[in-house]
């Protein structure tokens, strides 16, 4: 029956959805369900708990939102401006001269370098044509996972910041983690030109693009990638290679292979790679020019960063070690650095000191005459002065016609900048004057025979009284000749003859020979209170031994640029017009010979050769003087302290004279003597002279001298 028949069981299926409450009744519940239902469980904690958890989840979830989309916004801001960077950044080949100035390489007189100034570049090298020794040395030194990393080394900052702070200093001063690529964006300081308006010097530029400031180090690092997706990884190294500085005034490192070594970039072995790769960390520092040595154990460490790195093998290492690198003969000498310096500032500013080319001057130095003054200099001082002593000397060598062959501007002889005593420092001359008195009495007609009266003697000067000079030895000879006046270097004779022939004619002598620096005014020129240069006094010495024609001292023979076969300038000196007859001058020398033979200079002379010259010594011994010359060359010697004080039992026929010798004896150690160019005086009773200052008239009075008046019209009226 329909009514009676059992419902059959619902399929399992049907248990997955649940039953409609209302017209098919509630839900049946077994009581095993009901007993087995656990209780509701209460919130843990307080209200307070519950509330601060509940704010730090909000909080969090803010920090989250802020930080997620400040961190998009910088990301998009940092892609912007490496965007913006690169393309802004040039071809590469724009990029590897940067120096806002242009550098003067220096050639002696057989066109051999002995100088440089200014930034030198040397060339442009190529990171894949440089020596390999070179680049491996650089990147094992510098960035030794410079060819794994995109710009930035996460881990290099990380540990600098480290050393830093262990080291007792802020994060971001002393080591700075940079790579090769950020050293590179630092030498291009950001793509930020040298403007001369806005910096004082290119050392303040370079200073300005070297702050470590934290937005410093920003822009560096956007600067960098950037870098890094415009060029390759060896276009970033050529870069590095051809900026760096290297020390001694070299830009790249084929500046700096030149400069060293004397040779290319491409061809430096392991030991020189490592030597110039040392320099990186401080160049100045470790200059080989500065100290070989300290270069050398710097290069050592290098060594060994490239075996540690496998770029060198145990053998190849150690072979390096054991052969350090050397400076070559020319940065070994460093030599000539006084003469380099005033030759850069005798020539034009812009083709020397302010030059933007790149130039080479040839020049007169002679290498050999100036070994022999430095070594003669460095003898005396170190064999016949006291130990400690402050004084200083200096020394210049020159031929007749001008050309200066050496000079010693102190006693430091490797120097760049430093201040030259040969040059710039004015001193009295003293007895080392005399001779143009004697010049001018010469060619007004006097004889080295003629005789002077050596006794006391006092002049009255307007305006300052009765002056009374005296003798060195303070003692009165009599009557004595002008030759042995001169010899015996007598004060007395040479201001009765300076009177005698006039002051003015004396001074107008002087002043055509090179000396007219503020010549004194009074009777005490003729004692040499005037100041000189020693360069000067030389020169002046230089036109008696030519004959009695007046000389430009010079240094520079000729000025071309690099890239150019023809000079742009030739030499700026030499012989100029006669200041007094040759029969004059040949007196004279006649006299001065007498002076080292038998007077005050003896300690000058050289075995087998004629020499003349002059001593002088100033008041209270603060200047000592000794000029004289072969038939060869001119030398002059000054001694004396940077700060005026008197010298100690020192006279010009003493160290400054033994100076000379040594200096003229290494000179002459392979030459054949010559004769002076020197005439002895004819007895009394020959011819007169004729020529010079004055004429004689037919009755035979003298006229009064027109050569004076002669000059000082050519002076006023600028006539020949």
């Amino acid at each position: 029956m329909a009514g009676t028949r059992k419902p059959t069981k619902q399929l399992v299926a049907d248990n997955r959805y649940p039953k409609r409450r209302g017209a098919g009744g509630a839900p049946k519940v077994s009581a095993s369900k009901k007993t087995s239902r656990s209780p509701k469980q209460k919130p843990k904690g307080n209200m307070i708990t519950r509330f601060i958890k509940w704010l730090l989840r909000l909080i969090w979830k803010l920090i989250w939102a802020v930080l997620w989309r400040t961190g998009l916004t910088i990301a998009v801001l940092v892609c912007l401006a490496i965007g913006y960077v690169w393309f802004s950044l040039p071809p590469v080949g724009e990029l590897l001269d940067g120096r806002a100035r242009g550098s003067v390489t220096l050639l002696d007189y057989q066109d051999e370098i002995f100088a440089w100034r200014g930034d030198q570049f040397g060339g442009v090298i190529n990171a894949k044509t440089v020596s390999p020794h070179l680049k491996n040395a650089v990147v094992a030194t510098e960035d030794k996972r410079f060819y794994r990393h995109f710009g930035l080394s996460p881990r290099g900052i990380a540990s600098a910041v480290r050393i830093n702070l262990s080291e007792g200093r802020g994060p971001l001063s002393g080591h700075g983690g940079s790579t090769i690529t950020q050293q590179s964006a630092k030498l291009l300081c950001l793509g930020v030109p040298y403007d001369q308006n806005r910096w004082a010097s290119e050392r303040a530029y370079e200073a300005d693009c070297r702050q470590g400031s934290l937005w410093r180090k920003v822009k560096e690092a956007i600067y960098a990638l950037a870098m890094e997706a415009k060029y390759s990884k060896d276009d970033i190294l050529t870069i590095y290679l051809n900026r760096a500085f290297l020390g001694a005034g070299a830009r790249g490192f084929e500046a700096a292979a030149q400069r060293y070594f004397g040779r290319s970039a491409a061809d430096v072995s392991p030991a020189e790679a490592a030597m110039l790769a040392g320099l990186l960390v401080a160049p100045t520092r470790y200059a080989p020019t500065n100290n070989l040595t300290r270069s050398q154990n710097r290069a050592g460490v290098i060594i060994g960063l490239m075996e540690e790195q496998s770029y060198l093998s145990a053998q190849e290492a150690a072979a390096a070690r054991q052969k350090p690198a050397v400076l070559s003969p020319a940065a070994e000498a460093n030599a000539g650095g006084y003469f380099a310096d005033w030759v850069m500032e005798s020539g034009p500013l812009f083709f020397t000191r302010n030059t933007t080319e790149d130039v080479k001057i040839k020049t007169t130095l002679d290498p050999t005459i100036q070994r022999a003054a430095e070594e003669a200099l460095e003898y005396v001082f170190k064999d016949l002065v006291k130990t400690g002593s402050e004084a200083q000397a200096a020394i210049v060598v020159m031929s007749a016609d001008g050309a200066v062959r050496a000079m010693v501007g102190g006693r430091k002889l490797k120097v760049s900048g430093a201040f030259n005593r040969a040059t710039q420092a004015l001193r009295q001359t003293g007895s080392a004057f005399k001779p143009f008195v004697y010049a001018t009495a010469l060619e007004l007609g006097y004889s080295p025979l003629d005789m002077l009266e050596d006794s006391p003697l006092t002049l009255t000067i307007p305006g300052s009284g009765d002056w009374s000079p005296k003798n060195y030895s303070e003692e009165f000879l009599g009557q004595v000749t002008l030759s042995e006046a001169l010899t015996k270097s007598l004060n007395i004779p040479a201001v009765r003859l300076s009177e005698a022939v006039g002051r003015e004619n004396v001074r107008i002598v002087a002043a055509d020979f090179g000396l007219g620096t503020d010549l004194a005014e009074g009777p005490a020129i003729a004692l040499g209170v005037s100041e000189a240069t020693l360069i000067d006094m030389v020169g002046a010495y230089a036109g008696i031994l030519n004959g009695g024609s007046a000389v430009t001292p010079y240094g520079l023979l000729e000025l071309r640029l690099n890239e150019d076969n023809e000079p742009v300038m030739g030499a700026g000196g030499g012989i100029g017009e006669r200041v007094i007859r040759q029969s004059a001058a040949e007196q004279l020398v006649y006299m001065m010979e007498k002076v080292v033979d038998e007077g005050t200079g003896q300690r000058a002379g050289l075995e087998g050769w004629q020499v003349a010259g002059k001593t002088g010594t100033t008041q209270a011994a603060r200047d000592a003087w000794f000029i004289g010359f072969t038939a060869d060359y001119v030398a002059g010697v000054w001694m004396g302290y940077d700060d005026n004080r008197p010298l100690t039992a020192v006279t010009g026929g003493g160290l400054p004279a033994q100076i000379w010798h040594e200096t003229m004896t290494r000179v002459h150690q392979t030459d054949l003597p010559k004769p002076l160019p020197m005439s002895a005086p004819q007895p009394p009773g020959g011819p007169a002279p004729t020529g010079g200052f004055f004429n004689r008239n037919d009755t035979g009075e003298q006229d009064r001298p027109r050569g004076a008046i002669n000059t000082l019209l050519r002076r006023l009226l600028g006539s020949p």
